[in-house]
Order: C-alpha cells, then sequence, then structure tokens
C-alpha cells in the first residue's frame, strides 16, 4: 500500500486515524497502541501477506534477544555482549541472504567459472531499514539506554507504520516516550501533519514522477545498448537527479506527516541536500538518520578519528562503500559508495590543506563557498549515474557522453528535450533556493533528538505557516491537485533498498 494510493488516502490512513484516536481519547492507550500494531502489520502485508513470515519471527527474535541482554547487562555484562553479537549476527545474516544471496553466487559463478543455482530470492519490502533499526535496538539496550522493555512497545516500535518501509531510521527513546505522553494530541500538531503529508504528496505526484518521465526513459535506452549523445545524457543525469531529489523527499515528508497526525515527532530525514557546500555537508542533509546510523553504529565502532588522520580516513571509505552495498547488491552501488567516500577523503584533507596554506582567509569567503557548492552537485551528480544506471558498463557509457566523448547533439531525442530541460532545470531552482519543508511549517522534529551533527542548521521558519484558513485553502488546493493526478501510482524509490 504506497502513502500516494487511493486506498491508503482514502481506505487505509482515515481508519486507523480514527480507531487510535477514539481509543486513546477513552482512556485505553495499551489497546490503541495494539490496534497500531495490527494496523501496521496490515500495511506491511498488503504488499505480500508471505512478508509478515519474516517480519513477525525476527521481531520475535529481536525482542528476545533484547530481553536477555536487558536482564544480563549489570549482572552479567560478558554474557550481554555475546548475546549481542549473536542478535546482530543473525539480523545481518539475514539481510545477507534476502539481499546479497543472488549477487555473491552470480559473481562467484563468474569468477571461478562454475555453475551454481539458487532460486531467484524475492526482496522483503524496507528489509534493510528493518534490520538496521532492530540493531540500533539491540545496541541501545546493551548501553543501558532503555529503562524499561515489553512487548508491545517493542512491536510498536518496529512496526509503526509511517516509517517501516524507508524510514526514517529512529531509535526507541525517541518515539516510545511520545506514545506515553498523557497530553492531547494538539490541533496544531495535527494540522502541521496533514500540512507536511500534502506537501510531500505534491513533491512526489506534482514533481519527481513528472522528472522520472525523462530520466527513466533515456536510462533505460542506454541500458539496452543506446549511446546517448552529450545533451541526452546531461539530461538524464540531472532528470534522475531531481527525480530521486524530490521522490525521497516526498516520502520524508509524508512519512513525517502521517506520524504527526497520530501525536508522534519523527527525526528529520532531509535537509535540502543540494545546497550543501561540501560533500560532508551534503551528507549532513541527505538521508541524516541513515548518516547517523552510519557514524555511531559503523564509523565510530570502526575506530572513527582517534586512531590518527590516515585510520580516519580509512574508517570513511569503509563506512561509505558498505553504505552503498546497503543501499542494493550491485557493482554500480558499490561503486557509488566508494566515489562517495573518496569525496569524503579529499574533502577532509582538503581542509587540513587549507588550514596550513599561509595565503588563505582563515574564514571561507563567498566565491569559496560557490565553488564549493558547484563542485559538490557535479560530484554528486556524477554518482548518481552509477546510483541510477543498470550496471556498470551503462554508467561509464552516459558519463562518456556527459564528458562530450559521443555526438554533442542528435537528430531525434528519446525524450522532448524542449520540454524535458525547462522542467529540469525549474526542479533544480526548486531545490537549490526553495525553502524545505520544515523551514516552511517551523518542524523541528523530537524534542530529545541526538542528531549531532546531522542537523545542518535550525529549521528557520522562512514563511508564516499557521493553522488559518488561507492555509486550509492552500493545502487542500495542493492535495486536491495532487490527487486529480494519480493517474499512475508509481513506488518510491526508496522502496527498492
Amino acid at each position: 500500500m504506497l502513502f500516494n494510493s487511493y486506498s491508503f488516502l482514502f481506505v487505509f490512513l482515515p481508519i486507523a486515524l480514527v480507531i487510535f484516536h477514539f481509543l486513546r481519547s477513552q482512556g485505553m492507550s495499551r489497546v490503541s497502541f495494539l490496534s497500531l500494531v495490527i494496523l501496521s502489520l496490515v500495511f506491511y502485508g498488503y504488499w505480500n501477506p508471505v512478508y509478515l513470515t519474516l517480519l513477525i519471527p525476527q521481531m520475535l527474535f529481536n525482542f528476545a534477544v533484547a530481553t536477555a541482554i536487558f536482564e544480563r547487562r549489570i549482572a552479567q555484562p560478558s554474557l550481554a555482549k555475546i548475546l549481542l553479537i549473536v542478535g546482530i549476527t543473525v539480523n545481518l545474516s539475514l539481510l545477507g541472504y534476502f539481499k546479497y544471496a543472488n549477487f555473491f553466487v552470480d559473481n562467484l559463478n563468474e569468477l571461478t567459472g562454475v555453475d551454481i543455482i539458487i532460486a531467484t530470492i524475492v526482496l522483503p519490502l524496507g528489509i534493510s531499514f528493518i534490520t538496521f533499526q532492530k540493531i540500533a535496538f539491540l545496541v541501545d539496550t546493551y548501553q543501558g539506554k532503555l529503562q524499561q522493555i515489553n512487548l508491545l512497545d517493542f512491536s510498536l516500535f518496529v512496526t509503526f507504520f509511517p516509517q517501516l518501509i524507508a524510514g526514517p531510521i529512529v531509535h526507541h527513546s525517541e518515539m516510545m516516550p511520545q506514545f506515553y505522553s498523557k497530553g492531547k494530541i494538539l490541533d496544531t500538531t495535527l494540522a502541521m501533519g496533514v500540512t507536511i503529508f500534502a506537501i510531500g504528496l505534491a513533491k512526489k505526484v506534482l514533481l519527481a514522477d513528472t522528472a522520472a518521465l525523462y530520466a527513466s526513459p533515456l536510462f533505460d535506452s542506454a541500458a539496452n545498448g543506446t549511446t546517448l549523445d552529450m545533451l541526452s545524457a546531461w539530461t538524464a543525469a540531472l532528470a534522475y537527479t531531481v527525480q530521486l531529489y524530490f521522490d525521497f523527499s516526498a516520502y520524508s515528508d509524508m512519512a513525517i506527516g502521517i506520524a504527526l497526525m497520530f501525536g508522534i515527532h519523527l527525526p528529520m530525514n532531509f535537509a535540502s541536500p543540494y545546497k550543501a557546500t561540501s560533500i560532508v555537508d551534503f551528507w549532513r542533509r541527505w538521508h541524516m538518520t541513515l548518516s547517523r546510523f552510519l557514524r555511531d553504529y559503523l564509523y565510530i565502532p570502526l575506530g572513527g578519528n582517534r586512531n590518527g588522520k590516515a585510520r580516519r580516513l580509512l574508517n570513511l571509505m569503509v563506512t561509505m562503500l558498505l553504505g552503498g552495498l546497503w543501499h542494493g547488491a550491485g557493482w554500480t552501488f558499490v561503486v557509488w559508495g566508494a566515489l562517495h567516500g573518496i569525496y569524503l577523503v579529499i574533502n577532509h584533507s582538503w581542509h587540513q590543506i587549507r588550514s596550513k596554506l599561509p595565503f588563505m582567509p582563515k574564514s571561507v569567503g563567498f566565491l569559496e563557498i560557490r565553488l564549493g557548492h558547484l563542485i559538490t552537485f557535479l560530484a554528486v551528480v556524477v554518482a548518481w549515474v552509477f546510483f541510477r544506471a543498470a550496471d556498470i558498463g551503462t554508467a561509464l557509457s552516459i558519463l562518456h557522453s556527459m564528458a562530450g566523448m559521443n555526438e554533442i547533439t542528435a537528430e531525434s531525442y528519446l525524450v522532448p528535450l524542449d520540454m524535458a530541460i525547462p522542467v529540469i532545470f525549474g526542479l533544480l531552482f526548486l531545490a537549490w533556493f526553495a525553502p524545505n519543508t520544515q523551514q516552511i511549517v517551523g518542524y523541528t522534529g523530537p524534542d530529545k533528538l541526538d542528531a549531532g551533527e546531522f542537523e545542518p542548521e535550525p529549521p528557520k521558519q522562512v514563511i508564516a505557516w499557521k493553522p488559518a484558513p488561507q492555509w486550509v485553502l492552500a493545502v487542500g488546493a495542493l492535495a486536491g491537485l495532487s490527487v486529480m493526478s494519480l493517474s499512475k501510482v508509481s513506488e518510491f524509490l526508496y522502496f527498492q533498498f
């Protein structure tokens, strides 16, 4: 069930809200939790009921392990650590089997010449996000960050449907205390949720899906062996750049908006990443909760920046390589992760070199900021080509064309470039200069969010949004236009991860 589908908008979401708020208003908080767990399982099983045969046993296993860790963390720390390792290993093994078994077997066959055959494995929806969230829960339990643990709370934390499929990746301590809040869910919270959801729906239906009309045919043609001319190659790369931007931004908005309708503030996950002036800044703005997870549960355990500059750069490369592989079982994702690792190494190295150059000013000037913005954006676009391409050969072919090594123009185009180019630059203008959603409505995420460096700046409200008649009309018109444009329901791009 997609957020941008009639069945979700007009059946599932209204029913879920009515049931939850009615039970809560009657003082039946625990029953409202249970109803939300059941509804979330229905939401997940709607895609394919077979998925529940993995989700539920994995959830029960992690609860059992977390309970054992919680009970033994102080009295038997060595056993608690063993249990943590077992829990993480089982979770990663499941992820490895479902997501990477076919990939590794195919590569083994190609390298060795053997012919190992395994049945095609259907990738359960959102398994990467679900697995990472459970790992974070086990680690948080081991580190003593939980005050109590019970099956209902854990089930709600794991299955809460707004963030179940594609994040944000949340911590138990961020979400569950909000469910236990005894106060009434404010009308302003509900209004903000509806507004953010409507903005996200518009981004998906009106912006991202429009960009897909130009990105998909060009990338598909390149995958089928067509050599794109220079203009078409740049159109493909930039169209996908804005498609992914507005698609993921849309999902993040809609997840936050739905959660707010239930009185829950999810962490921000997207903060105008194409405004970034360095690749470090980009990763503070793009998929912020994944960046936080990789920092806390991979980069820091690897040693972080504690063992010298060379080791720090190596840790960055390893983190980004694994982050790339997390996105998909393919060499294109490995190359994408490697590129971002190299970008980060260069970025950190430049900061070290710059600080030692006597002729460089201490503060960064306007021209340096703008140059950093341009270089960062172009680097991100190049990496997106690998992220989207069907294989390495296709990506290299497109980059070859972007570099002008093929025809600069062609007599016939696969997409109408006279329409595509204005649309793409219009969307880029929005990404570069328009306020983001949290700046429009003043959303700040959970009160106790430990975002650290992943909040690049406070989301200053630049537009005077408030629950008022003029905003009701504006949001209603935007939602109506989006619903009327739902001629073809399309999945969010991050669902494949």
